[in-house]
């Protein structure tokens, strides 16, 4: 498994080691000596799944306080564009975000700690999934609108489909006034 420090701390792009045969393949998807070894010291509580057909927009979302979550992304078929954007109260890096593209060839993953927005632009139909270091409360949710300006994320999709709720989230530097300064 490498596991590849990317320009917001905190944040890695894992591509675990793929072991093809005429029958198949057989990957680690999770290893937890080599995440600690990394610093990432994320206990998972929850995994969840979704299915998505080629030019939807998740995202961006984030679970607030004592609800917040690590995640750890990755498609097991398709191919997602997977965008987290900094919300870190006093990061270097706030309001900066990293993308990179979960491939089903590549088996690739990304770890999001804590205190990011988190989303996704499906390239091609896709089976998404992730784990998750705190259970999901409703009442913790927030989000970043996908499309905001500062950001400027290049989502690879012309139209996007959205949720209702996508459609509405705050802008960054709304949010960043109403949060007093992040996460």
């Amino acid at each position: 498994m490498e596991i590849r420090e990317t320009p917001i701390k905190d944040v890695y792009e894992i591509y675990p080691k793929v072991f093809k045969d005429a029958r198949g393949y057989f990957l680690e998807s999770y290893r937890e000596d080599h995440f600690k070894n990394k610093g990432m010291n994320t206990s998972w509580v929850q995994d969840n799944q979704s299915y998505s057909e080629a030019g939807i927009v998740r995202g961006l979302h984030f679970q607030s306080g004592e609800h917040a979550q690590a995640k750890l992304v990755r498609v097991i078929s398709g191919k997602v564009l997977d965008v987290c954007v900094d919300l870190r109260k006093g990061s270097a890096t706030y309001g900066k975000f990293h993308s990179v593209v979960l491939d089903e060839k590549l088996q690739n993953m990304l770890y999001v700690p804590t205190g990011f927005a988190h989303g996704f632009a499906v390239w091609e139909e896709a089976v998404f999934t992730y784990k998750c270091s705190n259970l999901y409360n409703k009442e913790s949710e927030g989000g970043i609108i996908w499309n905001d300006n500062e950001l400027n994320i290049d989502w690879g999709v012309e139209e996007p489909l959205l949720s209702e709720k996508d459609q509405l989230w705050p802008d960054l530097k709304t949010f960043t006034e109403i949060s007093k300064g992040g996460l």
